[in-house]
């Protein structure tokens, strides 16, 4: 059985590392072949060698702990190789150090784990409605500012957001759509480090997430003023 296309990639701050942010997923108009729609990436993705590499990536691919929305299976995150292939699409991998691929691979699949977590923390609030949504599909929208961040923007409260990801959450039926802002915050990266694993939480305290579900429901509007008592 073919395994679940991997999750794309949140674009990190130039700092983690140095001059080589992971690309965001592929957009039909970028990547040639069929495309998947629950993540915008190649339907088969390519794991040979991109044309000039110099050295040889890992290809093995890590299973997220984020259930799929369809079939009982996990996201599979990309392999180390797909994720030079990516940047080489993009037009981004010239110059780039393959040897920082895996700390790249790292970065992103647990900032993945930590988005995900942060929406099972919203999700709780229907435990009773559902108790195991999934993610159906996502979207990256790099430049496009949610509502929330150009309200923070105009009021001088935050830079812009460097990265930005719809993900449409399945509650047992029912599809909620998250508005995921990524905001790199310059006064932590002193304190990031690489992530020992996928769930090591607070590795990479300069990448702040904000999570709040899209207000295309009344509950959606509801939820927001609940989950601040909480908080």
């Amino acid at each position: 059985r073919r395994m679940a296309q991997g999750l794309c990639s949140p674009s990190l701050p130039p700092s983690l590392p140095p001059s080589l942010p992971p690309p965001h997923a592929a957009s039909p108009q970028r990547a040639g072949g069929a495309i998947d729609p629950t993540n915008m990436m190649p339907a088969v993705p390519k794991q040979q060698p991109a044309p000039g590499q110099s050295s040889t990536l890992p290809t093995e691919r890590v299973t997220s702990s984020i259930p799929r929305g369809a079939g009982d299976s996990n996201w599979v995150y990309p392999s180390q190789q797909m994720f030079f292939n990516a940047l080489q699409r993009k037009g981004k991998a010239e110059g780039g150090d393959e040897s920082a691929m895996a700390a790249v691979v790292s970065i992103h699949n647990n900032m993945n784990e930590s988005t995900w977590r942060r929406v099972l923390e919203w999700e709780a609030l229907h435990s009773a409605e559902c108790a195991a949504p999934k993610l159906l599909r996502f979207m990256g929208r790099p430049d496009e500012l949610t509502p929330k961040a150009r309200v923070k923007v105009a009021l001088g409260l935050a830079d812009p957001p460097f990265d930005r990801h719809d993900w449409v959450v399945d509650r047992c039926g029912r599809e909620v759509r998250y508005l995921i802002d990524y905001y790199d915050v310059a006064a932590r990266r002193a304190a990031d480090r690489v992530p020992a694993t996928m769930h090591d939480e607070g590795a990479v305290p300069s990448i702040e997430l904000d999570v709040p579900p899209a207000l295309d429901s009344a509950g959606a509007a509801v939820d927001r003023p609940r989950m601040l008592g909480r908080s």
